[in-house]
Formats: C-alpha cells, structure tokens, sequence
C-alpha cells in the first residue's frame, strides 16, 4: 500500500476529530472560553479597583463591588472546575483513540512486507510510531488546542490595548513572532534527537532485559557476566540521556534568552500606559488590569507558548514518522487468516531460482532448481549457511523478490493469495514461540479455524509428543497458564516447550509440512528417535526435513544435499552415499553421533 494522502499535526487532529468527536469539541470549547477569560478579568478587575477606589475617596456604597467580586469568584471557579473535568474528558477521548487508532497501526504492521521487519532502520521507525500512538495523536491535539487558546489570549489582550496605545499591541504582537519561530525550531531539533535516542533506547532497553530476565537468568549466573553487561548497558543509556539534555539544554537556553526580551515587554507597557493614566484617558483600575495581565501574559509566552509550540513541532516530526511508516508496502493479505477448507497440494517446484536479501548483496541461492511431489518425504542437508531456512521463507511467501519462478501445483506462488499459501504449509521452526496462554490455546493456535473444536486431534498431538505425563501434572491440566505473567502460571524446561510447539505444528492441516531444525536443541539420538515418530505420523504426507545433521535423513525418499545457495547432489540415502561426495562426507563426520 501506498498512502498517497500528506500527513500532518492537522492530519493527527482529523484523526482526533473522526475518532472522538464529542470529546474533542468539549476541549475546543473549553479552551477556547479559557482562553477568553484573561480579557474578560481585564474588565472585572479594573471595575473591582475603580469600584474599590470610589467606595474609599467618594465614600460610595460598598455594594458596587459586588458585582466585581462575583465575576472574579465566578472565572476562578470555571477555570479551577473546568481544568479537573477537562482532564476527566482527555482520559476518555484517549481511550477512544485507543482502541481504534492502535488497532489500525496493530493491523498495518501486520501486513507490513516481511523484509521491513528485519530492517534495523525500519524497526527503530516503527518503534517510535507504535509504541504509544494513541498518546502522540492525543498529545498533539491538546498541544494544537493550546496553541489556539495563546492566539486567543494573544488577541484579545491586544485588541483591548489596541483601542488604549495602538502600537503597544502591534509590540506585543511583534515580541511573539521570533518566540513562535525558536519555539519551532526546537522542537524540531528535540525529535530529531530523540530519532537517534530510539535507536540507543532500544538497544539498553534489550540489555536491561538481559540483565533482569528469566530467559537469561542461568547463563547470567553461571558466567557471571551481570557486571560487563551491566556497564554496556549504562553506556547506552547515557549516550541517549546526554544526546537528549545537550540538545534540550541548547534550545532551552535560546527560548530563554527569547522570554528576557519579552520581559522587557511589561516595563515598555507600563511606561507606554502611563501617561494615559496621568491624562485620566485610562482608568486607574484598567490600567493596573491591562499591566497585571500583560505580565501574567509575558510569563506564559516565555513558558505555555514556548512549550506549546516546541511540542507542536515534535508532534510535526512524528506525523512525519507516521506516514513513512503509513508508506511501507504491504503484502496482500498478509494478516489473513488461513482458509477454513483444507488446500490440495501436487507439486511445489523451484525453476532457477535466485534470491539475495533486501540491501545486501550476496546472492543466498543461486539458480536453484528441484520438484516437491504430493505424498512424499523430502530432506535439504547442507552445512550452516548453505541457503536451507531461506528456501522455508520463500516457500512459506515472506520474500516474493526472487528471481527465477516458484510453482504450485504448476501455477507461479505469486498468483496465489496469503491465505492460500499459510494453507499449504504447516511449519516447525527451530527459534519457536513460547505463548504465555493456557497449554490448551498454546497448541490449539496451530489451527486457528477449528480454535474451540479439536478436542481430539489436540488429543492426539498431545500423545503423539508424549506430553500427557506433563499435562496430568499441570495444576489445571490443559487451561493451566503457562509462562509467568500470570501468579499461577507454569513455566515449562525447554525441552518441554519444544514438544509444545511441535504440537501446535502437528495439528495445523497444512498438506506441506516442513520441519526446519526445529529439534536442533535436542541431542542427535533423541532428535532422531523424535523425527522417526514424525515419519510415522505424517505417512502419506508431504514432509520437507531441513537440518544440517542427518540422523532422520535417511528416511526422506529424495534428499538435496545444499552447497553455496545450490542443490549438488540429490537422491536417496544409499545412492549418496554410494556417489561418495559432498553428501557422504557430511554423513562419514556425523556417523559417530548416531552409533
């Protein structure tokens, strides 16, 4: 997908507007009364002193300042009320945008083209526009509401002085341009900073995992390694605080050199109004008014605005973010579920096919070509590197920039939909998830479609990996949580995780079933036994074994044997062997871990 749309701090405030329309017009309206009331205290409070003054020199009926004294009883009472409920009302147009705005950026991060994912770059970019977008889309709303509120003030404050000293307002109007400008400029510079702190963050913040995790506690221990860690840690931690204060310090001192010349602005004012007041053209209450209020005026444009417009700025750079990150391709149908009926499979076949991972240039395979045929067993063997998990990648439709063609059942896989591809396999991984879900769910997401109605092949998966002595000790037996994010959850040893993982393969319904070193952790006599199991159970099935050890390989009825991104030799065990090649001598190296 292409988002073709600009995208702006006025985009993120349509998103505010479309989303929570009713919440985002009571803060319109809030701050825009808000920002009225500083003109308005104006009048009250210059008739309160006049009041006062008349009531002591005249003698005049204490009564008159009443009046003066409720309205200025009554804005403080709405700005104090209106503050906390406005507050009551953000909360609520958050969660709104929540709800809705997160999932859509759930959703586009699921489709995004799988060669994104392993771009560091592009991962630091969608780090800072998923992590909390509901709260920069809210942020930049409140902060843009602000901004109109100052303009406001800004302008009511000046049309009173306006009709007192004309000039004094085009002042105060002139004093804000140069304080708009630094405010911009610094927040721009504070995004662009935090641009590389995201990088720096993520990296501490892995390393602090590290450090406090249960993954790593065993290793952490035995080697001993908390304190280097440690210090790594720190490093990046302080490279991204120091980057961060260096640049924040430097604009801060800018803006602040900004407000001591707006300073300057209430002294001007008073000798401006002056004389007016000596004339008797201005009243002695509007006068102290106007001068109050042009100092609490000052000290807000020296502190709300300059913060406000800093602010806007970052949330500029992030509407920028945002739409780099709108802008990455997707790939149909990439969030899809797989379909409910099961896909039929013939022929899967590789046609000189060349592949090379985005911004590299080493080609991975090269020309490489073999034919998968229904109801047989399959074996690709090669040393580390040889292309193998990359053939999986390509079959299971994660790069489509191949040179070369991919078939299915003689059709290109290109002409197939997602759906239909995550239909066709069924894949064990080597680096296999670990959910912390119920033990039911964690093999029951396997097969998405049947989720609430496989009791029996969950059953049977659950036999065929010999985990029932686990299950029948678990607390809750299948709904016990595993993991431990939960208080009564159950952490499980690797190998026990291993076989769950292999379950939720076993009862996927895909027709191709690839086995990608996922017993790679178990020694070579147990990984052999598990894969004899596995030959047992897929019978009649077409089966792909990728390893780089060949314990179970001699029960595959074809094998390619992989060597620099290309197939070297093919055929069956006996006849490999026989060809005394590449093959023969992987299996001679080996042979002492089998007897």
């Amino acid at each position: 997908m292409v988002f073709s749309k600009k995208i702006n701090v006025f985009y993120l405030i349509k998103i505010v507007f479309r989303i929570s329309p009713v919440y985002a017009s009571l803060i319109l309206a809030q701050r825009i009364i808000k920002a009225l009331i500083p003109s308005i205290q104006v009048f009250i409070v210059a008739q309160f002193i006049n009041s006062v003054i008349e009531v002591v020199t005249l003698g005049n009926s204490i009564q008159t300042i009443y009046g003066p004294v409720a309205g200025i009883i009554a804005t403080l009472a709405y700005l104090m009320i209106s503050d906390k409920l406005i507050h009551f009302i953000q909360v609520k147009m958050l969660n709104e945008i929540r709800e809705e705005y997160s999932l859509t950026l759930f959703y586009k991060k699921a489709r995004l083209s799988y060669k994104h994912i392993e771009d560091s770059k592009i991962a630091d970019l969608i780090s800072r526009v998923t992590e909390k977008p509901e709260q920069e889309i809210s942020e930049a709303y409140n902060h843009f509401t602000n901004f109109l509120g100052l303009i406001i003030t800004v302008s009511s404050i000046a049309a009173i002085l306006l009709t007192q000293v004309w000039w004094a307002a085009l002042l105060l109007i002139a004093i804000s341009i140069p304080l708009f400008w630094l405010a911009v400029k610094s927040g721009r510079a504070n995004y662009e900073a935090s641009r590389e702190v995201s990088r720096l963050s993520r990296e501490y913040q892995y390393l602090g995992e590290v450090l406090t995790g249960r993954e790593s506690v065993e290793e952490r221990y035995l080697f001993g390694y908390g304190t280097k860690i440690n210090h790594v840690w720190f490093d990046r931690y302080e490279r991204a605080r120091k980057l961060l204060f260096k640049t924040e310090l430097k604009w801060f001192a800018k803006m602040k050199l900004g407000g001591l010349v707006t300073s300057l602005l209430s002294l001007i004012m008073i000798i401006v109004l002056l004389p007016s007041v000596l004339s008797k053209a201005m009243s002695i209450g509007l006068f102290i008014s106007l001068v109050n209020s042009t100092n609490n005026l000052v000290n807000r444009m020296t502190i709300d605005l300059t913060q406000t417009l800093d602010s806007l700025a970052r949330n500029a750079e992030y509407a920028k973010d945002l739409q780099l990150f709108l802008d990455l391709d997707e790939t149909a149908g990439a969030a899809d579920a797989t379909l409910s009926e099961e896909f039929r499979f013939e022929t899967l076949e590789f046609v000189n096919v060349s592949f090379k991972y985005p911004n590299t240039q080493k080609m991975i395979l090269q020309n490489m070509s073999f034919k998968i045929e229904n109801s047989k067993h399959y074996a690709f063997v090669g040393l580390n590197g040889a292309g193998k998990t990359t053939i999986t990648k390509l079959i299971t439709g994660l790069y489509d920039e191949f040179e070369g063609a991919i078939l299915i059942n003689g059709k290109s896989i290109r002409e197939y939909t997602q759906a239909q591809i995550k239909s066709m396999c069924a894949v064990a991984y080597q680096d296999f998830a670990r959910y912390s879900i119920s033990m039911k769910e964690n093999i029951a997401i396997g097969d998405v479609n049947r989720f609430d109605d496989h009791e029996a092949n969950l059953w049977n998966a659950i036999k065929a990996l010999e985990l029932e002595p686990l299950v029948e000790r678990l607390p809750q037996g299948l709904d016990t949580y595993l993991g431990k994010i939960k208080k009564s959850g159950v952490d499980l040893s690797g190998g026990q995780w291993q076989r769950v993982a292999l379950a939720r393969f076993m009862i996927n319904r895909g027709p191709l079933r690839i086995l990608d070193e996922p017993t790679a952790a178990l020694d070579p006599v147990s990984e052999s036994r598990l894969y004899e199991k596995f030959e047992e159970l897929c019978r009649g099935q077409t089966t792909i074994f990728i390893s780089h050890r060949l314990s179970s390989i001699m029960l595959a009825d074809e094998i390619f044997v992989m060597d620099q991104g290309r197939v070297v030799e093919q055929g069956a065990h006996a006849e490999l062997m026989s060809n005394q090649g590449l093959y023969a001598q992987l299996y001679d190296s080996q042979r002492c871990w089998y007897q």
